[in-house]
């Protein structure tokens, strides 16, 4: 597998993301609580939206040879915004801004299923540039 700039671009979404969920695992949620030192919604804008905006630019960059590792790639990061947006939606229950929580659970859960289809895009289009 090559490795392109779409590749980086998703492996640094991919690792934004996982920085940001483990965080959010070891602090419980809570502002401050995990190893990073800020609150919620710095967190998610400097670990949460990045990843967004990158693996958009890398699927759209990505043009030419088939980049089956970077539909995987792809896929990946939609998976794991879902799951972040599972995880907000849920938590959002016990919180006193229950709406807004759940309302950006739900906008989550939508842009981590377009990231990964755009990911099963990408795989589709290279098995049929292969064949």
């Amino acid at each position: 597998m090559p490795i392109s700039i779409p590749h980086v671009l998703s492996g640094i979404s991919i690792a934004l993301l996982v920085i940001y969920g483990v965080d959010v695992i070891v602090g419980g949620g809570g502002a401050g609580d995990g190893f990073l030192p800020f609150d919620a919604m710095t967190r998610g804008i400097a670990f949460g939206f990045p990843p967004i905006i990158l693996s958009i630019i890398a699927f759209f960059i990505a043009k030419k040879p088939p980049y089956t590792g970077l539909g995987i790639m792809l896929a990946i990061t939609g998976i794991l915004i879902i799951i972040g947006g599972i995880m907000s939606a849920t938590s959002a229950v016990e919180s006193e801004n229950s709406a807004r929580m759940m309302g950006e659970g739900g906008s989550l859960i939508v842009i981590g299923i377009i990231i990964a289809a755009l990911g099963a895009i990408k795989i589709k289009k290279s098995k049929s540039s292969v064949k």
